[in-house]
């Protein structure tokens, strides 16, 4: 799923989310972005809701990941959700692992990933969420 949607509520972005998830496999890592209260965290509500693990789902900005047991298609999938809105260096994020989360058998959305562009070719899908009037948010997706 590519292109530029509209969305006028919250459930339509969890809408447009679940049908962008439909699509996602192990190995995929989503760099999403938008400025605060763009709707990220509902977009990865619908993406949890497809993995089947939405019941599990908290804000990880304070804990910079969180990992879900979920499925796709059938199919055992770990959901990895990062957010880097707080991270302070590039070294804090290195200790994590992160290279090594982005390179396994997981779906990884990374919000705010374009804080740190050395990660760019990681990425696989592109989500970008705008605020584009009193409760209208634009998803584009490449």
């Amino acid at each position: 799923m590519k292109g530029e949607f509209l969305s006028r509520s919250p459930e339509e972005t969890r809408e447009y989310a679940r049908r962008f998830a439909s699509g996602l496999k192990p190995g995929d890592t989503v760099c999403m972005s938008g400025p605060l209260g763009a709707g990220k965290t509902e977009f990865m509500r619908g993406i949890a809701e497809v993995c089947g693990c939405e019941e599990q789902l908290s804000s990880p900005t304070f804990s910079l990941l969180n990992i879900y047991a979920g499925s796709l298609r059938g199919q055992e999938v770990e959901l990895h959700h990062f957010d880097l809105y707080r991270l302070e260096s590039e070294k804090e994020l290195e200790a994590t692992g992160f290279e090594e989360y982005l390179s396994g058998p997981f779906v990884s959305v990374v919000e705010w990933g374009e804080k740190l562009p050395t990660y760019s070719r990681s990425y696989t899908r592109r989500v970008v969420l705008d605020i584009a009037g009193e409760g209208q948010r634009k998803i584009t997706i490449s």
